[in-house]
């Protein structure tokens, strides 16, 4: 098992994220969240950087020593993950225009640009299914199957996106999918893979779940990236056409519909959703 990535990441996230995202919230660099909050925002470059930090020596001796700590499949996935997360920063830096000029849902984005705007979501868009493209090519898989497997990380990864509208939702979603498809299949080939990444979105949750920073798209695509390829590489070509449909039908409802208010409207739903996070009259810890 190559459990080195998560490790290194993980133990360089402890060190490291709670005092720049504490810098990042003394520098200004925040957003009010939807309880009118300023918190350090986004958080997803903060993850990215730790998860690059430990990559730095491990990459080293992984070829230098041949050690074996990282997945050679980590190359593939890697130019994704960065990739659209890279492309939620652009949307987190220059997608905040008046509220009456920013696109709103895929129909907005595509109407922006008939029209000649300047829409962050359509290059968002382009841009990942330029990524997916070649992040799953070379996988074996034909015709409408590769289509499938495109569709099916593009959607995962645009569906996370969806559900970053409350504290923490993201990662705990991320984490509940992660458990499945390692017990359900009774392997670590997620972990091994994508460890590198996954320590700092694990440890980063203490701070959004304490209302102490948000992800932003940089950390929602981020994890989104994750659970997509999660479920390419555990699921087999069957089970992955189950879950383009369920992530399919899931994304449709959340660009029609409210997911918040769907959540708090299920009772069970809306007990799991608050797990971790501040109720009303709570303040965020003020401990750095």
């Amino acid at each position: 098992m190559r459990l080195a990535g998560l490790a290194l990441s993980a133990a360089v996230a402890v060190a490291f994220a709670g005092p720049w995202l504490h810098d990042m919230e003394r520098t200004g660099l925040t957003r009010e969240n939807y309880r009118g909050r300023s918190l350090a925002f986004p958080a997803g470059a903060v993850l990215v950087a730790c998860s690059l930090l430990a990559l730095a020596p491990l990459a080293l001796l992984d070829d230098r020593a041949d050690l074996d700590l990282l997945d050679p499949e980590l190359r593939r996935w890697s130019v994704y993950v960065l990739g659209v997360a890279l492309l939620g920063l652009l949307d987190d830096a220059l997608g905040r225009g008046a509220a009456a000029e920013t696109p709103r849902g895929w129909r907005g984005h595509v109407e922006a640009v008939l029209s000649g705007r300047f829409s962050t979501g359509a290059i968002k868009g382009v841009g990942a299914l330029a990524l997916a493209a070649y992040a799953t090519s070379g996988l074996g898989e034909r015709d409408w199957r590769y289509v499938c497997d495109l569709a099916l990380l593009l959607l995962t990864t645009n569906l996370f996106n969806l559900l970053d509208l409350r504290p923490g939702r993201v990662e705990k979603a991320f984490a509940a999918l992660l458990a499945g498809l390692c017990l359900g299949a009774w392997t670590v080939a997620p972990l091994d893979l994508l460890g590198i990444f996954i320590g700092p979105v694990l440890v980063g949750s203490v701070f959004t779940l304490r209302e102490r920073a948000m992800l932003g798209d940089m950390g929602s695509n981020l994890v989104g990236a994750l659970a997509g390829i999660s479920l390419l590489v555990v699921l087999g070509p069957d089970a992955r056409l189950l879950a383009l449909a369920i992530v399919a039908a899931l994304s449709l409802y959340g660009e029609l519909r409210s997911i918040s208010r769907t959540i708090e409207a299920v009772p069970l739903l809306r007990s799991l959703d608050s797990v971790g996070r501040l109720t009303e009259g709570q303040e965020a810890d003020p401990g750095r």
